[in-house]
C-alpha cells in the first residue's frame, strides 16, 4: 500500500516526503483506522491517535491549499476526501 502510494502521489522519483504524499498516506492510515474502530469501539486510546493524524492531515491539506489550490484540488479528487 505505501509503496504504491508514494508512487502515485510523488512528484518526482526521488520524492518521499511531498505534502501529497504525506496526505495520501496519512489517508490510508485513517481508514484503515476507522475498519479497526467498527470492530474494536471501546478504543479510546487508539481513537485519540486517530484524531491526531486527522489534524495532521488537515493541517497538511490547509498547507497545500495557500500553496498551489490546483495540487490541493488534484489530492481531494484522488482520495475522495469530499462528499
Amino acid at each position: 500500500m505505501t509503496l504504491e502510494t508514494i508512487k502515485k502521489f510523488r512528484a518526482h522519483d526521488k520524492d518521499t516526503g511531498s505534502p501529497e504524499v504525506q496526505i495520501a498516506l496519512l489517508t490510508g492510515r485513517i481508514n484503515k483506522l476507522t475498519e479497526h474502530f467498527k470492530i474494536n469501539t471501546k478504543d479510546f486510546a487508539g481513537r485519540r491517535g486517530m484524531l491526531r493524524l486527522v489534524s495532521r492531515r488537515r493541517s497538511l491539506l490547509d498547507y497545500l491549499n495557500s500553496e498551489s489550490h490546483d495540487r490541493y484540488a488534484k489530492v481531494i479528487a484522488a482520495l475522495n476526501l469530499r462528499k
